[in-house]
């Protein structure tokens, strides 16, 4: 009985024991889950502090980076304004120089008209070439166009200023030829021989000559000098016997005898 009881004792001791040991090995485990859960949430709050803080830094940066590139296209659009304005400018020049040119080759033109008004230029009039000066020129074709216009009067006018005013002109025979002939007539006969006589004592050799001693011999017989008529359109024949004013003359001396 002592036995048993013994043994009873020794069982129960035993499983106390393993009790213990049992509710020590649990309470062990438990303490480093725990330790491990802690652990774990730790790495996770600071991976994701670590995260956030690197999201924040992206966002900084991205943000800097939005600014700069709007900064860039500010700089650019800048750029564009700047560079329209100096084609807008270079345009403007463009056409600045462009009219400047313009200008200067009128105003080089205008300089060269109003050189060439005064510069001698070169005319060849009734088989005799000589040079004169642009008035000379303007007013002898402006005489010569009253008188075809049959504006004898005014024309006998413009002839005689002419002859007047440029004593020395190569147009003098053929101004006087003209003034002669719108003196002829309007029947100032007696002028007019003085002016056909002047044109043949200064040029004997020009084209007109033989055409003024006809007209002198008219002028004569109009005057009813038939006698010094007669004797003129002789000297006609002689002096220029191949001439027209030549033929002429012989048909109004056969008409004269």
């Amino acid at each position: 009985m002592n036995a048993s009881l013994k043994l009873l004792r020794a069982l129960i001791v035993a499983g106390a024991g393993l009790s213990v040991f049992t509710a020590g090995a649990g309470l062990f485990e438990d303490d480093e889950a725990r330790k491990a859960i802690l652990d774990l949430r730790q790495r996770i709050e600071t991976n994701r502090q670590a995260a956030d803080a690197s999201q924040s830094k992206l966002t900084e940066e991205n943000t800097q980076l939005r600014r700069s590139l709007l900064d860039l296209q500010n700089q650019i659009e800048s750029l564009r304004a700047e560079l329209a304005k100096l084609r807008g400018q270079d345009e403007q020049l463009a056409r600045d120089v462009a009219e400047m040119q313009r200008r200067q080759k009128d105003i080089a033109q205008g300089v060269d008209d109003r050189l060439r008004k005064f510069e001698p230029v070169k005319v060849s009039l009734d088989g005799q070439e000589f040079t004169a000066d642009p008035a000379e020129k303007r007013d002898f074709e402006a005489a010569l166009g009253i008188f075809r216009k049959g504006e004898f009067p005014a024309a006998q006018a413009a002839f005689a200023d002419f002859i007047k005013r440029n004593p020395q002109s190569g147009y003098q025979p053929s101004a006087r030829f003209w003034l002669g002939n719108a003196q002829y007539a309007t029947r100032d006969y007696k002028d007019a021989i003085t002016n056909f006589r002047a044109l043949v004592a200064q040029s004997p050799d020009h084209a007109r000559a033989p055409e003024a001693i006809l007209s002198i011999a008219n002028c004569q017989i109009e005057l009813k000098e038939t006698r010094a008529a007669r004797k003129t359109l002789e000297d006609l024949v002689k002096a220029f016997p191949q001439s027209e004013a030549a033929q002429a003359a012989k048909e109004r001396l056969a008409r004269l005898k």
